[in-house]
This record gives structure tokens, C-alpha cells and sequence, in this order.
């Protein structure tokens, strides 16, 4: 079976990735993330999905044993890119820009091997209550919001503002695990199927 690497740094794709029994090694490498000209969202994220995918795997010796799997979401309100903010000021307007209101979330997951890439994008839809700006202050100032696409992760403190879910949750996280899932046998790496039975 191929050695599966992880083209993220990201704690929480690490993490959804033990969750469902899958074994893997880190190799990340920078990419330049900035938007293209005329991009719409979907394409985007699927782009740096594959370019990290694509990055690690040439950067390894064993290329030609290997599969790289890369990530990347992205926040849409108005259909406007939210992407990490860059200070305080830059979180307080996302969180009230998303204040009350409903937006999407897509994240893509590419596999690449010597033999070929794949790629699958996944959309999801986030409601927040409104949320006042004594909250969105007292949120800046936990240190969650300063690393997250949007200025929130679903799965920290910032769950208390989401009122609906419509769509995968492991996607808004950053992993949609049913469709990696379907890409990682397509490679041949299964889940937790092949874990030893408990008698």
C-alpha cells in the first residue's frame, strides 16, 4: 500500500484524518494562495488543493511510491472570499458581515500520485445568529479567530454562533471525510475498514 502524506499543516485536517482510522505522514510546503484574476471560489480552492497535493509530491524521494493529499477552504459571503484576517479590525468586520446571516463554506481535497490527480470540491451552508460586538470583541481576544478562514472554527468556541448547518460539518472544519474517503480507496489507502476487529 502507498504512504499517504498530509500536504497541510493544519491540526484539525490531522485530526479528521485520525478520526476515520486513516495512517499518514506531514510534508508541507509553501504555495502562493492569492486569488486569481476573474477565479470563481470553487476553482480556487480546488487549484490550491491540488497545487499543495502537487508541491509535496514532488518534493518527495519516493515520488513514485507515494500519495499526497492536499486541502483548502475558503469562506463565501455575497460571494466574496473571506480568507484569514489580517488584524483585530479585519476579524470585528467578518464577524459582522456574517453576523445574522447565512454563507458558504467550500473546501476541496485533492489525492495526487505519480500516475495522476483528483480533486473534489464541497459546499456547505452556515448560519450564525446575530452575534453582538462585545462578542466578536470577547472572541478576537480567545486567539481563535487570528488563523481561520472567516474569522471562526465551527469546531472551537465559535460553534456558539452557528444556528443551522446545511452540509457536511467536516468540510466547514476543513476536510469533508465522505468524499476523501471515496478518493483515498479510489487510491487504493482504505479508512477504518482495514483496522483490526475487537473480538
Amino acid at each position: 500500500m502507498a504512504t499517504l502524506y498530509l500536504a497541510s499543516s493544519s491540526p484539525r485536517r490531522r485530526e479528521l484524518l485520525t478520526q476515520i482510522g486513516v495512517a499518514f505522514r506531514s510534508h508541507v510546503l509553501p504555495i502562493d494562495e492569492t486569488v486569481l484574476a476573474g477565479e470563481a471560489p470553487a476553482a480556487y480552492v480546488e487549484r490550491l488543493a491540488r497545487a499543495k497535493a502537487g508541491a509535496a509530491l514532488a518534493d518527495l524521494p519516493e515520488a513514485a511510491t507515494a500519495v499526497v493529499l492536499g486541502a483548502d477552504t475558503c469562506v463565501l459571503l455575497d460571494g466574496q472570499i473571506l480568507g484569514k484576517p489580517r488584524d483585530q479590525a479585519d476579524s470585528m468586520a467578518m464577524l459582522s458581515a456574517l453576523s445574522g446571516r447565512s454563507h458558504q463554506v467550500l473546501s476541496a481535497v485533492a489525492l495526487a500520485s505519480a500516475q495522476r490527480v483528483e480533486a473534489r470540491v464541497v459546499s456547505a451552508e452556515v448560519s450564525f445568529r446575530p452575534i453582538s460586538a462585545a462578542e466578536i470583541e470577547a472572541y478576537w481576544a480567545s486567539g481563535e479567530p487570528q488563523d481561520k478562514a472567516g474569522s471562526y472554527a465551527i469546531q472551537g468556541l465559535g460553534a456558539i454562533f452557528v444556528r443551522h448547518l446545511q452540509g457536511s460539518y467536516s468540510a466547514v472544519v476543513g476536510l469533508p471525510l465522505c468524499e476523501t474517503a471515496a478518493l483515498l480507496a479510489a487510491f487504493a489507502i482504505p479508512c477504518w475498514q482495514s483496522l483490526p476487529h475487537h473480538s
